[in-house]
């Protein structure tokens, strides 16, 4: 009996797992639309450099996270991302003319990570207490990555038009975070579940969104925003 339990759990974890993998991967790679728009135009004309960098941020900081608690799953993920994310981010800066303002919130961010990784190796010893602290990083984060596009709320009701969400990453976030959250709620990981919370709720809302103000027919290129 117990050995039934135990092969039901390990199912279980596998398809959680697998299934946080293929969402995650799936709306990371919304980006190579971005990558392929900036590769055909050879120019960055209505691309966001910021949410490929906070992106890439917060998949280095995940990755510290796992690779500290030694979860697979967080480390693949989180890996591929920020690959992907990085890619992203040395094409915008190939096409862009002006590269100042781009490299300049690289470096910011990077020195934030930097001032943040000298902390917990020089400060925070114990092993225990930099998985809680780090966690609770990637928590905050991750939350004020899914809160920041809400600010384009007003702006789209105002207007009656979606044209600057994107429904394919809107699809992709829900299943990603709902993911996620079952992942962090069978593991018992608070740090892991909270943090997606949000990300449902955002998707859920442009979902009501795009059915208020149906997007127009037209083909033309529009960005894509988380």
């Amino acid at each position: 009996m117990e050995e039934a339990e135990a092969a039901k759990a390990a199912v279980t974890d596998s398809l959680l797992s697998g299934a946080c993998v293929l969402f995650t991967l799936a709306m990371f790679s919304t980006g190579l639309s971005d990558l392929r728009h900036m590769r055909l135009s050879r120019s960055v004309d209505s691309v966001q450099f910021l949410p490929f960098l906070t992106t890439d941020v917060n998949n280095l900081s995940w990755l510290s996270y796992g690779g500290l608690k030694g979860d697979w799953t967080l480390i693949l993920v989180n890996a591929v991302g920020a690959a992907l994310q990085t890619l992203y981010m040395l094409t915008y800066l190939y096409y862009v003319p002006r590269k100042g303002p781009a490299l300049l919130q690289t470096v910011a961010l990077l020195g934030v990570l930097l001032l943040g990784y000298c902390y917990f190796q020089l400060l925070v010893p114990d092993p225990g207490v930099r998985l809680q602290q780090l966690g609770l990083f990637c928590s905050f984060f991750t939350i004020s990555m899914y809160l920041s596009p809400m600010a384009d709320l007003a702006k789209i009701i105002q207007t009656q038009s979606t044209k600057c969400l994107s429904y394919p990453l809107t699809v992709a976030t829900l299943l990603t975070s709902s993911a996620w959250t079952l992942y962090g709620l069978r593991l018992h990981d608070l740090y892991i579940t909270v943090p997606n919370v949000p990300g449902i709720v955002t998707s859920l809302m442009r979902l009501w969104l795009f059915r208020r103000y149906p997007p127009t027919h037209d083909r033309a290129y529009r960005p894509l925003q988380a």
